[in-house]
């Protein structure tokens, strides 16, 4: 199995018989159902769609809140309506996982790239205008990549190689140590 949706529900701690307290962030994997199957003859490439969240009263063309597509090897193996839930999980030891980071708006380049800030006070000139950001006559222009204040976040993050703590299948709970990009209730797609 390639991967399953989930959603991040938040942080706590895992105390392990030797005393160790592990950080983890539990996902609920609810089941999610195959909406497409996609193979190298129709599509030119083998994979599945799977949904996830159905909405409380689906339209014709809307049934799932999200819709993600995962890479397989043998697209016979699925079936449309085929569900699949956390026992896919059973034996695996680390996944990837990618959501969505949490957005902090318009930020300036101390918060946003991490620079450092020069006195304020006794004739210093760090808090005044810096002039200009470009270049002499040569360039005559700002350079690209130039880190400067803008948007903050809300971006695509993955993390590789996370641990799986443990599953609780009667709860459809999986703990993935460290943390998970994301604020609660972000979509997270768990690829192993």
């Amino acid at each position: 199995m390639p991967g399953i949706i989930g959603k991040k529900l938040g942080m706590s701690q895992v105390i392990q018989d030797d005393g160790c307290v592990i950080p983890v962030t539990f996902v609920r994997c609810q089941p999610n159902t195959v909406v497409q199957v996609k193979s190298e003859d129709t599509d030119g490439y083998p994979a599945i769609v799977l949904g996830f969240d159905a909405y409380k009263n689906p339209s014709k063309n809307k049934i799932f809140k999200v819709v993600k597509e995962f890479r397989v090897d043998n697209p016979s193996d699925y079936k449309k309506g085929q569900i699949i839930d956390l026992a896919t999980l059973k034996d695996v030891e680390a996944v990837t996982i990618t959501a969505t980071s949490k957005g902090k708006g318009y930020q300036g380049v101390i918060k946003r790239h991490k620079f450092s800030q020069g006195p304020e006070t006794h004739g210093s000139h760090h808090h005044r205008e810096p002039g200009s950001i470009g270049m002499c006559a040569k360039p005559g222009r700002v350079m690209k990549g130039k880190k400067m204040p803008g948007h903050m976040g809300f971006s695509k993050v993955t993390l590789l190689n996370r641990p799986v703590v443990s599953l609780i299948p009667e709860k459809e709970l999986v703990a993935i140590k460290g943390a998970v990009p994301g604020a609660n209730n972000t979509y997270v797609y768990i690829k192993f």
